[in-house]
């Protein structure tokens, strides 16, 4: 149920101005009364003047809107009816397309695309910029309300245009996606890269995210693993005693995680561990980028801080603020709030400086360094190695990004092409774990076996000259083989493809021998 009358919220507020102006008057007190007067003449005039008729309840919620959007980015107020369509989407009872969104540079923006869903199956890519749902114009609508509108039921078809690339010549990239049940889970890949080392991939922070990590590394350790590889690359982040829970897996008691600071006391505390580690001796890297956000950032900025894990990779999305709902009578709606920041316990800001940019200004230092102010200040690890704050987390070792797909891709996506090549390369494989171990070791067979007859249809069928670079030729062979190996030999197999060749996981196991001496800043 929406407000449809604004005329009892205004009496409640201007009797409480003339409560206030009844006593002793003050500056403060006359400039409120008076500012609320103003507020109230102008609401009726365009209710009574302007040309097309609207209600009190659209005034409203755009006045909200716009006080919220004047204090930060990521405040934000929710209506009663899209709450509960977000906790019916937690409890799995509406689906999804598994696509995260966030404004970048004043557009809707992918911040990360879930594992495995509708999305990452149709070749949606972080940094893939929101044009239009089911053909209308997305323009005006905040990444909150599009993350609303792209949940329905199980089997839902939904048409996406998207841009790719150079804003100057984008590609255009057109999906259609059908809603899927996506269940809440925060490690989504768990396995052994080589005989000794661990890989755990962890895309959320759920409820159970400290319990399921917990357990993964468990796992592999019990299967030889001597050191991990946490990925929280494409990580939205999520829950904060998620994130103090996984940090406290491979600290010692009583190290302080992360530290929250504001206004208010309730808003101002630290957080730390509550037991000694069951990984604290493990030796440990972490991949992010720039859709590590959030949660993600915390978790990393405390480790980095500790010289706990080697950072690799590319800047974080530079947000983490800490927020709190409250509920806003009587129609069941929620405000968020933005009450504290939080901070690494070197003292490090993670979230970009916002006051006094424009939307479109703050946006465009997403994963990538902050404002001057920012990143002027230097702050120090236990080891001493120099660290700077503002605009995310900045690697230990960057890694340049891996070639993004081109913009017939989305077409390659829809048409079923991928399945049509790899499901009949797949058919024809044996059987045996032994040919599945063959396929893994064959990237070249990859090439002319799956991404030449796709690029075949591709020319004939689309009339274009697409010539990738080796590059993009390796990303869409890893993608058709997978497939295949998933048809022919399972999940499991077409995982260890996956971490076998991902390109920043081969660039970290290449630190191994390194670790120590990066860690202790020599």
């Amino acid at each position: 149920m929406r407000l449809h009358d604004f005329r009892p919220l205004l009496r409640v507020a201007m009797v409480l101005a003339a409560g206030l102006a009844s006593a002793p008057p003050t500056l403060a007190a006359q400039a409120s009364y008076e500012q609320l007067q103003t507020f109230s003449s102008l609401l009726n005039q365009i209710r009574a003047s302007y040309v097309d008729s609207v209600t009190y309840a659209e005034l409203v919620h755009a006045a909200i809107d716009g006080v919220l959007g004047s204090l930060d980015p990521h405040s934000r107020f929710l209506r009663r009816e899209d709450g509960e369509r977000e906790q019916a989407y937690e409890a799995g009872v509406l689906a999804g397309t598994g696509i995260v969104f966030d404004e970048v540079d004043g557009s809707l923006t992918v911040l990360a695309v879930m594992p495995g869903t509708p999305a990452a199956r149709a070749g949606v890519s972080a940094g893939d910029r929101l044009l239009a749902i089911n053909d209308t114009a997305s323009d005006g609508l905040s990444a909150w309300e599009v993350g609303s509108r792209l949940l329905g039921p199980k089997g839902t078809k939904v048409r996406l245009l998207f841009e790719r690339g150079n804003r100057l010549e984008p590609d255009s990239v057109r999906v259609n996606l059908k809603y899927d049940l996506l269940q809440p889970k925060s490690v989504t890949a768990a396995r052994l890269i080589d005989p000794t080392t661990g890989y755990v991939r962890l895309s959320g922070f759920h409820y159970k995210a400290g319990d399921e990590v917990e357990k993964s590394v468990k796992d592999l350790r019990g299967k030889g693993a001597r050191r991990l590889v946490l990925d929280l690359r494409g990580n939205p982040g999520g829950l904060v005693y998620a994130a103090v829970e996984i940090s406290s897996l491979f600290l010692p008691k009583k190290s302080p995680v992360f530290h929250t600071v504001g206004r208010r006391k309730s808003a101002t505390g630290e957080f730390e561990t509550e037991r000694d580690g069951p990984f604290r001796d493990l030796p440990l890297m972490l991949l992010i980028d720039e859709g590590s956000a959030s949660a993600s950032e915390a978790v990393a900025g405390s480790l980095q801080d500790h010289d706990r894990a080697l950072i690799l990779g590319r800047r974080s999305f530079g947000k983490a603020l800490m927020q709190q709902g409250f509920p806003i009578p009587p129609q069941g709606d929620f405000v968020y709030l933005t009450v504290g920041r939080i901070a690494t316990p070197s003292g490090r800001i993670i979230q970009r400086a916002y006051r006094g940019l424009k939307a479109t200004q703050y946006y465009s230092f997403a994963g990538r360094s902050g404002t001057e102010q920012d990143t002027s200040a230097v702050f120090h690890t236990d080891k001493q190695r120099p660290v700077r704050g503002g605009g995310g987390i900045a690697p230990d070792v960057p890694i340049a990004r891996s070639a993004v797909l081109p913009g017939w891709w989305s077409v390659v996506a829809d048409s079923g092409w991928i399945e049509a090549v790899a499901d009949s390369a797949g058919a024809l494989l044996p059987k045996d774990r032994a040919a599945g171990a063959r396929w893994t070791d064959s990237p070249v067979g990859w090439q002319t076996g799956l991404v030449d007859p796709l690029l075949s249809r591709v020319h004939d069928r689309l009339k274009i000259s697409a010539e990738p670079d080796s590059a993009i030729r390796g990303r869409i062979g890893r993608i058709l083989a997978y497939r295949a190996a998933e048809v022919r030999w399972g999940q499991d197999a077409a995982e260890a493809l996956v971490v076998r060749y991902d390109p920043d996981l081969r660039v970290a196991m290449g630190y191994w021998d390194k670790l120590d001496q990066l860690l202790s800043g020599q």
